[in-house]
């Protein structure tokens, strides 16, 4: 049962090669066992590359069965459709564009599984990527929110340094009136004189300033500081918001970059086994003798090319004479007069329907 599955599978004549014999079976079984065993990796590649994509182990399953069934008919056709000739040349001709389909038929397959094995590796190749796009991320949104929030530090420290200068003018007032007032400085008259109570007076006014300034530019700094709060907020709300993007950076696309990345001659041992098990049904009917079924199948081929051309070149012969008859039928109708006259007959009544016809037509619009 499983022989015959796999004699089917190898797209060779059931009929024909049932009466050779038992090796020339086995050898085409094997042949279709190649063929079937490279439709189900292909089944298993595409179902994993399918997976990356969906992330759904049904939709992934099914769309990977429908590839599979794709790559085992496109193999089938491929091994059916290579003809022993028993001339290596033109054996090879017509093998070679089957073997450039089989090179891209292997590379297809062997790419997704290959995305399976180095698993683990292509996992920390894509980790420091994401490590990499993250803080690429967080700059660039940085850039959008930093110059905003270095202009309002500015302006916090502008207003700092305002009220820092009152502070100082007003501590010089206040070291020259009590100095007025010991008498160490100014009019150097020891008491609190009429000198002593101007300067005092334009100390307490300076003061007020002060009081007044600080009240105003505190509440300018609490302003500027909700506003740089805000923008850092909303900072942190953008960055938290694009990082599930980075995070899903894993997809096919990113994965087959990030295996280019890794050595490449792991990967070409891989490719070069897919190649080998895609071209080995084609080399081993190239490598085959011509067989028993070979011979069968071209005497066969052959007894029924035969049969066509006879019946071509018959039927041709037939309808140049049935040609030369009828030329000669109807230039000995021409000239008959009984012939003549039956169709003049005709002719007459057939016009003096018509003439009816027309007068019934026109009588009727009238």
């Amino acid at each position: 049962m499983l022989k015959q599955f796999f004699i089917i599978c190898s797209g060779s004549d059931t009929d024909i090669l049932n009466a050779c014999s038992k090796g020339e079976q086995n050898k085409y079984a094997g042949i279709g066992a190649t063929v079937f065993f490279t439709a189900l990796m292909a089944f298993i590649a595409a179902s994993f590359a399918l997976y990356t994509v969906f992330d759904n182990l049904y939709t992934s399953i099914f769309f990977g069965l429908i590839w599979g069934l794709l790559i085992f008919n496109l193999d089938r056709y491929i091994v059916s459709t290579i003809k022993k000739t028993g001339n290596v040349l033109d054996e090879l001709v017509q093998a070679t564009p089957r073997i450039l389909l089989a090179i891209i038929i292997a590379i297809v397959i062997s790419k997704p599984l290959e995305l399976k094995i180095f698993e683990k590796e292509i996992n920390q190749v894509l980790l420091e990527q994401k490590n990499e796009l993250t803080l690429a991320n967080k700059n660039q949104i940085a850039k959008q929110f930093n110059p905003n929030i270095k202009t309002l530090n500015k302006d916090i420290t502008t207003l700092q340094q305002e009220i820092a200068n009152k502070e100082a003018e007003v501590n010089a007032l206040y070291d020259t009136y009590i100095a007025e007032a010991e008498g160490t400085a100014g009019t150097k008259l020891l008491g609190k004189g009429p000198v002593y109570k101007e300067k005092r007076d334009k100390h307490d006014a300076l003061l007020a300033e002060l009081q007044l300034l600080k009240a105003e530019n505190k509440e300018k700094i609490a302003t500027t500081e909700s506003q740089i709060a805000k923008l850092q907020t909303d900072f942190e709300t953008q960055v938290t918001t694009t990082q599930p993007i980075i995070n899903n950076f894993d997809g096919l696309m990113a994965r087959v970059n990030a295996l280019n990345k890794l050595p490449w001659l792991p990967s070409l041992f891989i490719f070069l086994l897919f190649l080998a098990i895609e071209t080995s049904p084609i080399f081993a009917k190239l490598l085959s003798p011509k067989g028993a079924y070979d011979f069968k199948l071209e005497d066969e081929e052959t007894a029924l090319k035969t049969n066509v051309l006879q019946n071509k070149s018959q039927r041709e012969a037939m309808l140049k004479a049935d040609f030369a008859i009828n030329d000669r039928i109807y230039a000995d109708l021409e000239n008959e007069d009984e012939l003549y006259s039956y169709k003049r007959t005709k002719a007459r009544e057939l016009m003096q329907l018509q003439a009816d016809a027309f007068y019934k037509q026109q009588k009727n619009i009238l």
